[in-house]
């Protein structure tokens, strides 16, 4: 639940500033193509019984976050479209091609395993950003922190399960998150004096100003004086 709550905290800035700015909506779309098939995969129609009430619930709740992510990016809502039209065909295949519980799950969670490694590996293209910008500001540290914690905890429970379309997915998660963590871990340092050398240039270029502004009256003062002894010797000549 952690791993889908934890764009709160980046949208809560991008609200207060009223721009997404660097942020890709890319890891929002496939987070929610990954719920919606999971949440389908957990429920009766493909698993048998409740067996996977947990991954239904979860990833159930997840929809309702991603939605309300995807709806701050006005232009994002058309490539929605697409994720839901292949979402409707994955649940039509299984429900009326697939006759048996074991062969639903086989194909729903083959389609889920490839939308969770497309979802864990998304946010490649933020990693990307920051090894060529050195910076990690449009890298979120809560998601990958989160996302890494929630892979691990999700790929041991469900390895006691035997569960290879859940435990799978998630090794990919962790070994994503661990990638990320150690970028941020790297590049965090390299932001931080990059921002104390701006702050160092910005009052650098105050104290210019500061100077400037206070030699403008020394030079007003100065030109009556200069003006007046001027007079002073046009008279005595």
């Amino acid at each position: 639940m952690l791993l889908y709550a934890a764009p709160i905290l980046t949208f809560r800035r991008v609200i207060k500033k009223g721009n997404v700015e660097e942020f890709s909506c890319v890891p929002y779309i496939l987070a929610l193509f990954n719920c919606l098939l999971y949440t389908w995969y957990g429920l009766p129609v493909v698993s048998s019984g409740w067996e996977n009430l947990p991954v239904a619930t979860i990833n159930g709740v997840g929809i309702l976050l991603e939605i309300s992510f995807i709806g701050i990016y006005r232009f994002a809502l058309q490539l929605v479209l697409p994720v839901l039209a292949l979402f409707g065909l994955t649940a039509a295949l299984s429900s009326f091609v697939a006759h048996t519980h074991h062969t639903r799950k086989v194909f729903v969670g083959s389609v889920g395993l490839v939308a969770s490694i497309s979802m864990y590996s998304s946010p490649m293209v933020a990693a990307k950003r920051v090894i060529t910008t050195k910076s990690v500001e449009f890298m979120p540290f809560y998601l990958s922190l989160f996302s890494f914690l929630s892979s691990a905890l999700w790929m041991i429970y469900w390895l006691l399960g035997r569960d290879f379309f859940i435990a799978s997915p998630n090794f990919i998660g962790v070994l994503m998150g661990m990638l990320h963590l150690l970028l941020y871990c790297i590049y965090r340092r390299g932001d931080g004096a990059a921002a104390e050398a701006e702050l160092r240039v910005h009052g650098a270029a105050a104290g210019q100003e500061k100077g400037l502004k206070a030699a403008v009256p020394m030079a007003v003062q100065v030109q009556p004086q200069e003006t007046a002894a001027s007079s002073r010797v046009n008279q005595n000549v």
